[in-house]
């Protein structure tokens, strides 16, 4: 039997559980291993890229013996496979839920600035898992995406439907086509992952600058005239 077999990797783990932690320890022990080798995989692929990443690699960002990651994953591409689409469902998950969170009478515009905020945030702050998979996207054979693209399928929807939001609330510029200007802030926001130098420039600035582009590049000449007037009217509130 070749070390990825099914039948391989259940005779290791019942060899190494004889006389190990006991029974009702192994499933949080082994849950909690099987994390780690996800959280190196996501580290190193995100890094190296597909062609790129190897097993050893993986390894010794986990602490472990190569040989150990086999208990888990029964190859380096169904290992990869995992990481891409856990990036693709935790990216969807975070966005939705900063989306679900924010107050009902939150304008649209609005609402596609906290998800631009969403996504910079763990694409470029918080998670390897989502840089893995904004950088390897490309590089997937298509046998391995089939998961991923089902979630990735899943928040195209969700930005559709905030750009769908903008247009019928009449806040869109006219001139624009929400599909496309949809397609375009996403790639915009991706393509982050591969030029952004926190040496450079801040995060903060990042954000800002993207939702400012958002705001004033989305938004109808009617809609920044009512938040001119807002914020003239809140500053004279605070003078007078």
């Amino acid at each position: 039997m070749t070390p990825g077999h099914p039948s391989a990797r259940r005779a290791r783990r019942q060899k190494a559980g004889d006389g190990a932690a006991p029974a009702d320890d192994a499933p949080s022990k082994s849950s909690r291993t099987r994390e780690r080798i996800l959280d190196a995989a996501a580290h190193v692929l995100s890094r190296k890229g597909y062609a790129g990443t190897r097993l050893g690699d993986i390894a010794d960002q986990a602490q472990l013996q190569a040989p150990a990651i086999y208990y888990y994953f029964g190859s380096r591409d169904e290992l990869i496979e995992e990481v891409m689409w856990t990036g693709a469902q935790r990216v969807r998950e975070h966005v939705t839920k900063v989306l679900d969170e924010l107050p009902d009478d939150t304008t649209p515009v609005d609402r596609i600035c906290a998800a631009v905020e969403a996504h910079l945030h763990l694409e470029l702050e918080l998670s390897d898992f989502a840089t893995a998979l904004i950088r390897n996207s490309g590089q997937m054979p298509e046998h391995l995406r089939t998961r991923q693209l089902a979630e990735e399928a899943a928040y195209g929807k969700l930005w559709r439907n905030l750009f769908q939001d903008l247009h019928e609330d009449g806040r869109l510029r006219p001139d624009l086509d929400a599909r496309t200007a949809q397609l375009l802030v996403i790639g915009a926001l991706n393509w982050a992952a591969e030029w952004w130098n926190p040496r450079r420039d801040t995060y903060e600035t990042v954000l800002r600058t993207a939702q400012s582009l958002v705001r004033h590049g989305l938004s109808s000449r009617s809609q920044l005239a009512d938040e001119a007037g807002d914020t003239a009217r809140g500053t004279t509130r605070r003078t007078s």
